[in-house]
């Protein structure tokens, strides 16, 4: 029984870090592609116009991510910003999902979805991928996955 168990372990373990590695990589081609979309002038830099038009969500951060003030932001800044303020970002998401999640049950109910993020309760069937009336972070996440996949395909 032991030397199966070493064995299976043997044999998945491995698999698991090329998963993991997976992940990283399509994040990091995700990333790429977004920018390179973005770059409409394809000159390898972001200028304020392309960002308002592809990011409108980072424009009035356009001074503060472009390090170098040289008016435009590169992959070396966009990526620093990005990493830097990752932690702030899914602590507010976190945040987000404890405040709609009123009953503290770990999942947000299509009611208390519609109090308290009426944006995610018009997507609500789309994201309970198990249909249990019930919106999980797992849900979430996957919810996002599958719709930057859709992104990355177009």
């Amino acid at each position: 029984m032991f030397k199966r168990s070493l064995i299976a372990a043997l044999i998945l373990i491995p698999a698991a870090g090329f998963a993991a590695d997976n992940t990283a990589g399509a994040k990091s081609h995700r990333a790429a592609g977004h920018f390179s979309r973005a770059d409409t002038n394809g000159d390898g830099k972001l200028s304020r116009a392309e960002v308002e038009k592809a990011m409108p969500q980072l424009a009035g951060k356009f001074d503060s991510i472009d390090t170098n003030k040289d008016g435009q932001l590169s992959r070396g800044e966009l990526n620093a910003w990005k990493k830097a303020h990752r932690g702030e970002r899914q602590a507010k998401a976190a945040e987000r999902f404890r405040h709609a999640d009123a009953d503290g049950d770990g999942a947000i109910s299509r009611a208390e979805a519609e109090k308290h993020a009426p944006r995610l309760a018009r997507k609500f069937d789309q994201i309970d991928g198990n249909k249990d009336g019930k919106l999980t972070q797992e849900e979430l996440r996957a919810y996002r996955e599958a719709k930057r996949s859709r992104k990355d395909k177009v």
